[in-house]
């Protein structure tokens, strides 16, 4: 199948709220939550968008005429590009019910593993979906990454014995997802944790802990001092704060205050190989990408997410030879036009 046929695919099989647009940029879902869009008047995942989109490239093509090489690594693994399915969750009622939440991992997790990067994978309510997600990553050789709520610390020990005996190269808490209405009003409380209560959560994960939701310079030194080997910068897609910053906006600063003592990666409105270089350029190690990696498992299974990691790599190798940068580490801000 080619990526258009994808699209196409996708489109009778999402929804009433995804309309797996040719474009993913939240125009059409816009403030549709439940649903892909994102919160109050619907404009943080425009945003997001529309952001990388106004950074261009300098393009520099005198230099030795040699393969380009997207490899990536994150804590001791090597993967073909330095992207990265973000964890999703609620699918039948964000998605459409073609696939649950475990139904979705079981082929998200392992495509990626095969295309040569790694999932993120989501949590909920409902046990059931960490439980299978720790089964998917099992399956791949821990290649993945289980990423947990911020719930309280109680269950937050609960689900990292889950997912332990997957033996996952990394941990994740999406600490964004605080705002996320069923974490609000539980007893014992979920949210918000404070740098002590992160620190516990680092030494609990007993693997590589990453911090998904980081979007000032104060956070993320926060997020260093609890011991994260990662960030995430992120604002859950403009899903969980209105008229919040684009992550391309707040990126180079945080890279400036933390980069170098931290692997600092970046979500949000990323949708091609040209958006993950221009997020290299500004300085980040990598990125994640959610919304077009559902489309693409809705459409195409797990051929859906081949063919768009395929697309992501050639648009990738193709912007860097075109920029003068022959390896990942040559990627830098004179690349960008204006910095």
């Amino acid at each position: 199948m080619t990526y258009q046929e994808i699209l196409e695919q996708a489109r009778a099989c999402s929804g009433p709220y995804c309309k797996a647009c040719p474009v993913c940029n939240g125009m059409a879902c816009k403030n549709t939550v439940p649903g892909p869009g994102a919160k109050g008047i619907g404009t943080g995942a425009i945003r997001n968008y529309q952001k990388w989109q106004e950074l261009c490239v300098n393009m520099d093509t005198i230099c030795e005429n040699t393969p380009v090489d997207t490899t990536a690594e994150l804590f001791g693994r090597t993967f073909a590009l330095p992207v990265f399915a973000a964890p999703v969750g609620a699918m039948t009622l964000h998605y459409g019910d073609k696939y649950d939440d475990l139904a979705y991992n079981e082929i998200l997790v392992p495509a990626c593993a095969s295309a040569g990067i790694a999932a993120f994978t989501g949590d909920g309510v409902n046990p059931a979906v960490m439980e299978g997600a720790a089964q998917a990553l099992r399956k791949s050789g821990g290649c993945g990454v289980p990423t947990i709520k911020p719930w309280n610390l109680e269950v937050i020990r609960e689900k990292l014995a889950l997912v332990s005996a997957a033996d996952p190269f990394a941990v994740a808490m999406d600490i964004d997802a605080a705002g996320l209405p069923f974490l609000k009003n539980q007893t014992p409380p979920a949210g918000r944790k404070t740098v002590a209560e992160l620190r516990e959560v680092a030494e609990l994960a007993g693997k590589p802990f990453i911090l998904k939701g980081i979007m000032t310079v104060g956070g993320a030194k926060k997020a260093l001092e609890a011991g994260a080997a990662a960030i995430v910068v992120s604002n859950h897609g403009g899903r969980v704060l209105d008229q919040c910053p684009a992550t391309a906006e707040v990126l180079p600063a945080i890279v400036d205050a933390v980069g170098g003592k931290m692997t600092i990666l970046v979500d949000g409105g990323i949708r091609t190989g040209m958006d993950v270089f221009k997020a290299l350029a500004l300085g980040a190690d990598g990125v994640l990408i959610a919304r077009p990696f559902v489309t693409m498992v809705y459409g195409g299974g797990a051929e859906g997410v081949q063919v768009y990691v395929d697309k992501l790599k050639a648009e990738l190798a193709d912007t860097m030879s075109m920029c003068g940068a022959h390896t990942l580490s040559e990627i830098n801000r004179s690349m960008i036009y204006g910095y």
